[in-house]
């Protein structure tokens, strides 16, 4: 396939991470399917659309006919036959558990063209995990976003042992027309990068927490002004969700048995109260007072 023939997107999940990825798609002139079996959560994420475009156009980031195109290019459905029938590329942002991704794959192997390249926006769980749930391992690949997907510049491509030069290569052609900066990784390794460095930087800073050397806001403070992060790691982790943390550290300390993959205390806390970050108003740190 070529990279021209890629007209047709599919997003499989139309959540935090997924409407966006689709937007951002369509804006860059694709033709956008969103599949998700939440209708409420697929009319979030098209009364999203509605609003933000307008606002694209009121801040000059887009003329209003690039915004007119951008909402007819993109579609939400509760059928994934119908979002990927046609698909020439899956982008799958379902939540981080393999049995699902793996049942998603599977069935997406049935739907799709036998061109299509079929890619997972996991954050942690390697494609190889996942490919032999399809009749197309060398066309499943990770494409790995940055939450938020519409502001976020880098996409981490994962070449695992079963990726093809042609899908490892289109997915990072995608990425760029995108106006995204994509990195190729020239093996897998959990984590990725990123969130390889990242999940260093938390755990260092979960363990100051936890012996009382300092608060949250205080070792924020000292890795944006000290280190010219933009924001610290717990601010972040509340903006990407404290429930995703939860629900990777407890898929790692399933696939490893290791107690050390557990997630930390202080974060399970927060996770069983509904404390989420800023999506429910409180996490690390308290919403609800922001205007």
């Amino acid at each position: 396939m070529k990279f021209d023939d890629i007209r047709n997107i599919c997003v499989v999940g139309a959540g935090n991470m997924g409407h966006q990825i689709a937007l951002q798609a369509a804006i860059c002139g694709f033709s956008v399917k969103c599949f998700d079996v939440n209708v409420e959560t697929l009319k979030k994420a098209d009364d999203f659309v509605n609003s933000y475009l307008p606002g694209r156009v009121e801040k000059g980031r887009l003329s209003e006919d690039q915004a007119r195109q951008a909402r007819i290019n993109i579609q939400f459905v509760d059928s994934l036959r119908v979002a990927a029938g046609d698909a020439d590329f899956v982008i799958e942002a379902a939540t981080e558990i393999l049995s699902l991704k793996r049942k998603i794959f599977a069935d997406l192997d049935q739907i799709a063209s036998a061109h299509c390249i079929l890619a997972t926006n996991s954050s942690a769980i390697v494609s190889s995990k996942i490919a032999d749930a399809t009749q197309r391992q060398d066309k499943v690949v990770n494409m790995h976003f940055f939450n938020p997907a519409l502001v976020m510049k880098l996409v981490e491509v994962v070449k695992g042992p079963h990726v093809s030069d042609e899908t490892a290569d289109l997915t990072m052609q995608l990425s760029k027309v995108m106006q995204k900066v994509p990195v190729l990784l020239k093996k897998e390794v959990d984590g990725f990068l990123l969130n390889r460095i990242f999940a260093a930087i938390s755990k260092e800073a979960m363990w100051l927490l936890e012996m009382g050397v300092a608060d949250v806001e205080d070792i924020d403070n000292a890795c944006v002004f000290g280190a010219g992060h933009p924001m610290g790691p717990f601010r972040l982790n509340d903006l990407t969700g404290i429930d995703l943390s939860y629900i990777m550290r407890m898929e790692k300390f399933r696939d490893t048995g290791n107690a050390a993959d557990l997630p930390n205390p202080r974060l399970v806390e927060h996770y069983m109260k509904g404390e989420f970050g800023e999506k429910t108003g409180k996490g690390w740190y308290d919403y609800s007072t922001k205007n």
